[in-house]
């Protein structure tokens, strides 16, 4: 290293040998102190500010950096690693758009999925299945989207809708509201929802039956005043107790229709008149006028008349 400057009559640079030694006074960068013409390869303790890296000789370790891993759920990830599990994660409005996903003991809200198998603990609100998916095992699902996909092990559903040509099986339990395509069956008037249960059912005909141990359902209209209107909708075997002369005003006549009244007289000595109905000899019974006793009464429905058939005073 020369010395750019020359002294009392010298012509040239001083050789640094030839310096006093007080001249030869170190800098001092960092912690390390550099004397003129020497070489160090390492300064310590030495804060950079605004400074701009270009090359690097070799990889800068991740380590010395402040922040060298991120946290995703309740997993620590560091710098350069790679992972294949990350728990206690939740995601939010995540579209799953292809690949083989195994989801496993992951909470899951707003999502859609194409072709996905979901074992394991997974809870998912407001599932719609669509297309051909199979849904198994105990399931607990909401608010998802699966299409072609199969769902197994430990879930629950919750606002299940399956649509298209899906299908459920296994130990699931699906509770809220439920829409299914396909998913139910009208019988008669009544719709019944597959795995559901129905006692009662409307507007049927049945044909070449055989029913064992018949029930009418029983109407008892109670005392009779001095009008009644017959009607049907509950019941076609039907009590009444004579208080009084009473009109009776028979049902629509439709068709193959029929029904018993059975009449007690009540105190007895009352009259019955049943309007639009054809008795036998076009005579009207005359109800028995003895008091506690009973009188049958049958009638038939051919769509247009009402017919009329009867035994009377049992007792």
């Amino acid at each position: 290293m020369s010395v750019p400057y020359t002294f009392a009559s010298s012509t040239g640079s001083i050789p640094l040998s030839q310096l006093d030694a007080n001249f030869n006074t170190g800098t001092t960068i960092g912690n390390t102190s550099v004397l003129l013409g020497g070489t160090i390869s390492t300064i310590n303790n030495l804060s950079l500010a605004n400074v701009t890296i270009t090359s690097v000789n070799q990889a800068f370790p991740n380590g010395y950096l402040a922040n060298s891993n991120v946290v995703i759920g309740t997993t620590t990830i560091n710098l350069g690693s790679t992972v294949t599990i990350i728990e206690g994660l939740t995601l939010g409005n995540v579209t799953i758009a292809s690949g083989n996903v195994t989801i496993s003991n992951v909470t899951v809200s707003n999502f859609s999925a194409t072709t996905a198998n979901v074992s394991g603990t997974a809870n998912i609100s407001n599932l719609v299945v669509i297309g051909n998916a199979t849904v198994g095992g105990n399931v607990s699902a909401a608010k998802g989207t699966f299409t072609s996909s199969n769902i197994s092990g430990i879930a629950n559903v919750t606002t299940l809708a399956v649509v298209a040509n899906a299908t459920v099986g296994g130990n699931v339990t699906i509770s809220g509201n439920v829409t299914a395509l396909n998913g139910y069956v009208v019988i008669g008037n009544t719709t019944v929802g597959l795995g559901n249960t129905t006692a009662t059912i409307g507007n049927v005909t049945v044909s070449n039956t055989t029913v064992t141990l018949y029930t009418e359902s029983v109407v008892a209209i109670g005392n009779s005043g001095t009008s009644q209107s017959l009607s049907l909708t509950s019941g076609t075997f039907q009590t009444v107790t004579m208080t009084g002369n009473c009109t009776f005003t028979m049902p629509t006549a439709t068709a193959g229709r029929s029904f018993i009244l059975v009449i007690s007289t009540g105190a007895g000595s009352f009259t019955g008149t049943f309007t639009s109905v054809k008795w036998p000899s076009n005579t009207a019974p005359t109800l028995t006028t003895t008091a506690s006793r009973w009188d049958i009464l049958s009638f038939f429905s051919d769509g247009t008349n009402w017919y009329g058939a009867y035994a009377q005073a049992f007792q």
